[in-house]
């Protein structure tokens, strides 16, 4: 049969990706407590398309997929783009796995256990280099301290999103990237919460108030004393409770560069 995606392009042009998006495939991702974990994930995969090729072989995507759904993780991501650039013809492969992790929390007091769902994100892409990314959606409590300051009694809370990106030299566990974030907040949060555990996380995020800067650049500080880490942004969104719009920090520092400060 004619290999269309093979034959001659004349119009001269290079195209940056091309692949298959929105892909939902059953993955196994490394459990820090487990071992491993099974999850749903969304992935997204695309080449560089030189420009004598009319189009890419869309189907060689899925089945180097199918060839790694066993075990999808940080350590074996560069070996995945490897083979799509090798079986592609491409200079470039980039690759996006967005998945649900769930970690099991117990309550503050009760020790009530309930699984929390954390959303990830491995984007990757490998030229010559690997240059791997991970992000992490955490979300904590946080407690205005202004709020807290003027008031006789009581202060405004809200929940808010930490989202964390990183560059590493080594292996992180996702577990321990959330535990950094879960503890430079006013308060965790939980899925279940007995009365006496609603009571502690209260008080506790009372005893702990935290803007929004507080909490960004609590998470700088120790990522900047992380050796591991060459490279991060770090930003959190609080969902406030008494205004009608969100509160906003954000963080961003290369390691790598000479001269890096917080």
């Amino acid at each position: 049969m004619q290999d269309v995606q093979s034959s001659k392009d004349y119009r001269n042009i290079d195209i940056d990706k091309v692949g298959v998006k929105g892909i939902l495939y059953p993955i196994t991702v490394l459990d820090k407590n487990m071992g491993e974990q099974h999850t749903v994930a969304e992935i997204n995969m695309y080449v560089q398309l030189p420009k004598y090729y009319k189009g890419t072989h869309m189907s060689r995507f899925v089945e180097i997929l199918n060839q790694h759904s066993k075990r999808i993780s940080i350590q074996n991501f560069s070996e995945i783009l490897e083979e799509m650039k090798q079986r592609l013809d491409a200079e470039s492969a980039h690759m996006e796995i967005k998945f649900p992790y769930f970690i099991k929390k117990m309550a503050p007091v009760s020790g009530a256990p309930a699984f929390m769902e954390y959303r990830c994100i491995f984007t990757g892409t490998l030229t010559k280099k690997m240059d791997l990314v991970v992000q992490i959606d955490v979300p904590v409590m946080t407690l205005c301290p202004c709020s807290k300051e003027i008031s006789e009694y009581g202060a405004h809370n809200q929940r808010a999103r930490v989202r964390l990106n990183v560059r590493f030299k080594r292996f992180v566990w996702i577990e321990d990237l959330i535990s950094l974030i879960e503890t430079k907040a006013s308060s965790e949060v939980y899925s279940v919460l007995k009365r006496e555990d609603e009571k502690y996380v209260t008080e506790y995020a009372y005893n702990r108030p935290m803007f929004v800067e507080d909490v960004v650049r609590d998470i700088a500080l120790e990522l900047n004393n992380d050796s591991n880490i060459i490279w991060f942004s770090v930003e959190c969104e609080s969902f406030e409770s008494i205004h009608n719009h969100n509160a906003y920090a954000y963080i961003e520092r290369d390691k790598r560069t000479q001269g890096f400060s917080i």
